[in-house]
């Protein structure tokens, strides 16, 4: 399981609102990506703010702080090969209007502000997530029964 990538997905309020969870977790689990740790919660002002820091200053960022901590989140860290791209392409682009059909965003969301999913866009940034909602023991190490048919 070493040569698996580790990925830093979150279900944002809106998701969790609308029932979307279950939904978004099937796309994940389907593509074949390993879920290893998730927790649903209401995300503080203090994660947020480590969450989005290289955001801070920029005219988006309280609204983006103000939108995170509306309701509870769903953080999770997302495993297997070129996990990072996989759930990227998965999602769509960040403005749901120009998100293709058949992505997360392309068929769930409607605006940039609102795109019910974040991931991180690189094997660094997710590090970084990941140690702001997880420890390193709450992460589940275990095999799918399909990786055999999923890689080579």
């Amino acid at each position: 399981m070493s040569e698996f990538e580790r990925t830093f997905v979150m279900l944002k309020p809106d998701a969790i609102a609308r029932g979307l969870i279950g939904e978004i977790i099937s796309r994940i689990e389907k593509k074949g990506l390993r879920i290893t740790a998730l927790k649903l919660l209401q995300v503080s002002r203090e994660l947020a703010e480590k969450q989005y820091a290289v955001h801070k200053g920029k005219a988006f960022f309280e609204p983006l702080i103000e939108y995170i901590t509306s309701g509870p989140s769903l953080p999770m860290i997302v495993e297997g090969k070129s996990a990072v791209q996989a759930v990227r392409t998965i999602i769509g682009k960040t403005n749901s209007l120009e998100a293709s059909p058949g992505t997360i965003r392309g068929d769930f969301g409607m605006t940039l502000e609102r795109n019910v999913i974040h991931a991180a866009d690189s094997v660094e940034n997710a590090k970084m997530e990941m140690a702001v909602y997880f420890t390193e023991e709450e992460v589940c190490k275990y095999p799918r029964s399909d990786e055999k048919w999923l890689y080579e």
